[in-house]
């Protein structure tokens, strides 16, 4: 059934103005009365039409036809299959009847209205522009037609008490425009161990399928990716960047290196059209890079920045603004409204599930270095569970299918301060890459080799697997599926499996204990993470897509 949006209401009560966005944000079709005029009688005409001028053909056309001349219009329209149809204005009640005679369309009538006074002040600059009176402006031509839209009208609101952005809100909700809260449209990956569990490599095999992937965090998170482009460590925008389609959105959370990031976008051929950063994103200053530099001697932290300029988003409000990606000019063309994106994240979002697209979120870091879940002060910048995540990017729990928690066979942290009075953090069960090697039958220098931090390169600790840890990284996280990662790790055999039931028996014994503490399948199983290419790495036993 065709749907028809009626406008009615004395001039400069914002209807043109709610059409456009019904347009814009919706897809309707918007048919302007004055424009019809326009094209009807202007070739008539041997000087353009003034606004009196159509007033005049339009109560000509109404006397001519009882008012039935639009809704004759908006019937050949519909012949061209247009479904939805604002109309600015409908301009008496003659006109309306016949719209409402037409029980084969749906129509809603949704009638503006304000105080006198204040719609002469509105339109106040157009007088002096257009030298014409209100009354002699305003289409309406009696109080009793306003009297019939008033009683008529589906929806009626006196935009004397909203502005443009409120009263577009409660016309949308009552078309039901919006977006179903139910709808379940977002999956997200994040780490449940110390970070470098292998999230990049398995968000970038699932981020082919989404509609837009979004990455929160900061620069601090490296997430190394093996693809046809060759090997890639993205800290940034999302795994994968270089290999998808998807439209990329950074958060409203994260912390911004600007050089590195527009290195980083030159670097993957990211487009503006694919490529929006919320506005509310944080930059990182060079202060914030020095204010940092105990923590590097300290606890090995990245001293990215990171944790300081968040910091100084919260202590500087009044004393030192935060500079924000929406305020730079070299952001500029990432941060603004445009054709294809909506100039922020929760607006984006929100278009997103409207039209029922698919949203991948890549989680940063892991469970255990959560500022406040983590062994403190051993922790990041911010909380790396899945609410944190999701706060950082604008979703909402309601919107939340699946929840990926990537763990690797031994879980890592980054090596020790070089000061060995210092330590990056407790790790249990803490042992050497070569006894893990020698225990796998893995080549110990190789394993060595690839064991180093993807942002500061430095060596790795790591030990075996810690079930208090993954058993709280499931409480905080509460997975439908778990992606484990480096089973090669705990046989080398298996670094050659394609298929589940091709794992050794004790890693097979291993994921069913992964299953029963985590109260989730294991659906992903990375054998290895090889340098090149290799999709079938990854043993998929998802049983959604």
């Amino acid at each position: 059934m065709a749907e028809i949006v009626i406008l009615t209401g004395h001039l400069a009560t914002g209807k043109t103005a709610l059409a456009q966005t019904l347009a814009e944000q919706h897809g309707f079709v918007l048919v302007r009365t004055s424009e019809l005029l326009r094209e009807r009688f202007g070739q008539q005409s041997s000087k353009p039409l003034s606004r009196t001028d159509l007033q005049d053909r339009g109560r000509q056309l109404d006397e001519e036809t009882d008012g039935e001349w639009l809704s004759n219009h908006i019937e050949a329209l519909l012949s061209d299959q247009r479904p939805k149809i604002v109309i600015d204005h409908v301009r008496n009640e003659r006109q309306l009847r016949h719209f409402r005679n037409r029980a084969q369309w749906r129509i809603v009538h949704v009638h503006l209205y304000a105080p006198k006074d204040s719609l002469e002040e509105r339109f106040g600059p157009k007088q002096e522009e257009e030298n014409i009176p209100y009354a002699a402006a305003d289409p309406i031509e009696s109080e009793e037609d306003i009297a019939k839209f008033r009683h008529d009208a589906d929806v009626r609101i006196n935009v004397n008490r909203t502005d443009h952005a409120d009263t577009y809100i409660r016309v949308a909700a009552r078309l039901g425009l919006f977006s179903d809260p139910g709808d379940r449209l977002v999956d997200i990956i994040i780490g449940g161990q110390f970070g470098s569990e292998g999230k990049g490599h398995i968000a970038a095999a699932l981020a082919r399928n989404y509609d837009l992937v979004i990455r929160v965090g900061g620069p601090n998170a490296g997430h190394t990716v093996s693809s046809e482009s060759g090997r890639y460590t993205y800290h940034q925008l999302p795994s994968g960047s270089k290999d998808m389609r998807a439209k990329i959105l950074l958060g409203p959370g994260m912390t911004i290196d600007k050089a590195k990031l527009l290195q980083e976008i030159e670097e993957c051929g990211v487009t503006p059209d694919r490529l929006c950063i919320d506005p509310q994103a944080m930059l990182i200053a060079p202060h914030d890079k020095q204010c940092e530099s105990d923590m590097r001697e300290q606890i090995a932290s990245t001293a990215s920045g990171s944790g300081a300029a968040a910091a100084r988003r919260i202590t500087s409000r009044l004393a030192e603004p935060a500079q924000l990606a929406g305020g730079d000019v070299d952001l500029k063309k990432y941060t603004v409204k445009r054709a294809a994106f909506a100039g922020d994240a929760v607006s984006e979002l929100e278009w997103c599930y409207a039209h029922g697209l698919k949203v991948l979120l890549e989680g940063t870091q892991g469970s255990g270095l959560s500022i406040f879940h983590g062994r403190y002060p051993y922790v990041t910048s911010r909380d790396t569970n899945v609410a944190g995540c999701l706060t950082e990017a604008g979703i909402s729990p309601r919107r939340v299918r699946r929840v990926v928690m990537v763990v690797r066979t031994t879980p890592i942290r980054v090596g020790n301060p070089d000061n060995q009075d210092f330590t990056s953090g407790p790790l249990k069960n803490e042992v050497g890459f070569d006894e893990i090697a020698k225990s796998a039958g893995l080549d110990a220098d190789k394993v060595k080799e690839a064991e180093k931090t993807s942002t500061t390169k430095r060596n790795r600790r790591v030990g075996w697997f810690d079930w208090e840890l993954f058993r709280k990284s499931c409480i905080l996280n509460t997975p439908t599926d778990i992606a484990l990662t480096f089973v090669d790790y705990l046989d080398g055999k298996n670094n050659e499996a394609r298929r589940f039931e091709q794992l050794t028996e004790d890693t097979i014994k291993f994921i069913e204990e992964i299953e029963h503490v985590a109260q989730a399948p294991v659906s992903i199983i990375n054998t290895k993470f090889p340098d090149r290419p290799d999709l079938r790495s990854m043993i998929d036993r998802r049983h959604w897509r």
